[in-house]
């Protein structure tokens, strides 16, 4: 990696994880200086304040808000970098107007993801996590099972990108039958069946989502969606929140239309809904499907170098916009 062309000042914007050390080991190797805010996310209101004070050359941000307004007034920005994978919470189309990059990290948590999507069916079809609280409230009665065998099951995967085929790979090895719907579907894939979104939805016993949250994805599950399941199927979500209508899954899994809702991430999250929570069908985990100390350690590292990457007078490794003005090849100079 080539040396910086100037010193720069770079904002972390948020992180979840306890200190900022690795991030601040590759800025400030570099020769730039780390500015860091609050650990947990703020409200796009102080992301603002704290861009129009420090004037980053660079951003990191994890969760929290880059906004508009945020990049408007940042005169010297030349990346906006996210510490994960979807782009949801940055202004990806001011950034390009503006000329500024926006980079991610799109493959540092494949197998951690979809190693989570299997283990919730795995919980469900082995009722895992229903029968330990069972046995913690004092009631042992195995004559109450009513398990699944995986190897008789269609499951369905709903986005087939690297993580999509991850799981799609893991499932097909307990002898399930897959199918899969992607927008832009491969070709002979072997051991998976392409089909339309609600074909899969009315044959499969099982339906994980592996998508981008976008505005054409929003609440891609619905009332009409769940409707179309299976009686007595899994839904499973280890990608953003807003792609699943909650009030719909509560409904569906009370009048037991839905058997298991296994969801790491939830639209309203942190908050979870009383009726979600009530209901013993759901399995819910607080949002840690990407994580283990490899993963978290490899995103940290080659987020932070991008910034790096692109302060040195380089195209990022990953950029996920054509900013206007700027080459898009991988380390090409500017």
């Amino acid at each position: 990696m080539n040396p910086p062309s100037r010193p720069g000042t770079v904002l972390l914007t948020d992180h979840a994880w306890p200190d900022d050390s690795v991030e601040r080991s590759v800025i400030e190797r570099a020769g730039h200086t780390l500015v860091t805010g609050p650990a947990e996310p703020a409200s796009a209101e102080v992301i603002e304040e704290l861009v129009a004070e420090h004037r980053p050359a660079g951003i990191l941000t994890c969760w929290a808000p880059v906004s508009a307004t945020a990049i408007g007034t940042a005169p010297e920005l030349r990346v906006v970098a996210r510490l994960g994978v979807g782009l949801d919470n940055i202004a990806v189309s001011t950034a390009t107007e503006r000329g500024v990059w926006v980079t991610n990290v799109p493959d540092y948590c494949v197998e951690e993801v979809s190693d989570h999507a299997v283990g919730m069916v795995l919980a469900w079809t082995r009722g895992l996590a229903v029968f330990d609280r069972e046995v913690r409230a004092g009631r042992w009665n195995p004559a109450r099972a009513r398990l699944r065998r995986l190897a008789t099951l269609t499951c369905g995967v709903v986005g087939f990108g690297r993580i999509g085929r991850a799981t799609t790979r893991k499932l097909g090895a307990f002898g399930c039958r897959m199918l899969a719907h992607d927008p832009h579907p491969p070709k002979d894939v072997p051991g998976v069946e392409m089909v339309g979104l609600d074909e899969l939805l009315r044959r499969s016993d099982v339906v994980i989502l592996h998508l981008p949250l976008t505005p054409d994805t929003f609440h891609v599950i619905g009332t009409e969606q769940l409707e179309l399941m299976r009686p007595g199927g899994l839904l499973v979500n280890v990608s953003r929140g807003g792609l699943v209508d909650t009030d719909a899954v509560i409904k569906a899994l009370d009048s037991g239309h839905l058997d298991g809702a296994a969801l790491d991430v939830l639209e309203t999250e942190p908050h979870v809904p009383a009726g979600l929570s009530a209901q013993p069908g759901a399995l819910l985990t607080p949002h840690v499907a990407f994580s283990s100390d490899a993963s978290v350690t490899e995103l940290r590292r080659r987020a932070a170098e991008e910034i790096v990457r692109v302060l040195a007078d380089q195209a990022p490794a990953h950029p996920c916009n054509s900013p206007q003005g700027l080459p898009t090849g991988p380390g090409e100079r500017r």
